[in-house]
């Protein structure tokens, strides 16, 4: 992982998660969990009801996710989502102000520590999609299927959500 810091043993062999975690099993059941807001991007392929779904490299690691960050500050959930969407992917759309899902993932600091953290996910309808945004060049972008999604990101809890989705509401536009 580009930039972040590796556990080690003592012979410089590389920790795996589990093991770090072993060592510190207070970080898993301390209630340390930290609070992250997602958001599943959709949209609707021509005008049949079938949908795709976005997702994003992560900047580190380069492995597939939603876009997803931080509380902010004067923002309510699902405008963090929706904020989070447009900077890391360019989307914007309607943004259903409950959380569709929830999953949990271990977070890698900047400072090679590594924290529980909960994602609450927001629907986002996408209905504008840019060629430039804050971090083009940083991130790839795929639209794909839901089952497709669901194979490519590696959270468990997130696989399920995404091969199960089903935008609610109505659709926008039609």
């Amino acid at each position: 992982m580009p930039g972040k810091k590796q556990a080690t043993d003592s012979r410089g062999k590389r920790r795996s998660l589990l093991a770090q975690l072993a060592d510190e099993p207070e970080k898993l059941f301390a209630g340390a969990f930290r609070q992250q807001y997602g958001a599943i991007c959709f949209r609707y392929v021509g005008m049949s009801s079938k949908i795709e779904v976005l997702v994003i490299s992560s900047r580190d690691t380069g492995r597939w996710i939603v876009p997803k960050g931080w509380p902010m500050k004067k923002k309510k959930p699902h405008e963090a989502a929706a904020v989070e969407a447009w900077e890391e992917a360019g989307v914007r759309g309607s943004v259903r102000k409950d959380a569709v899902g929830r999953y949990t993932y271990l977070k890698f600091l900047d400072d090679g520590s590594v924290v529980p953290t909960i994602v609450d996910l927001f629907q986002i309808e996408v209905t504008v999609q840019k060629d430039e945004f804050k971090e083009k060049g940083q991130r790839r972008i795929a639209w794909v299927e839901p089952d497709e999604a669901a194979r490519r990101v590696r959270e468990l809890e997130l696989k399920s959500l995404l091969v199960d989705f089903k935008p609610k509401g109505k659709r926008k536009g039609a």
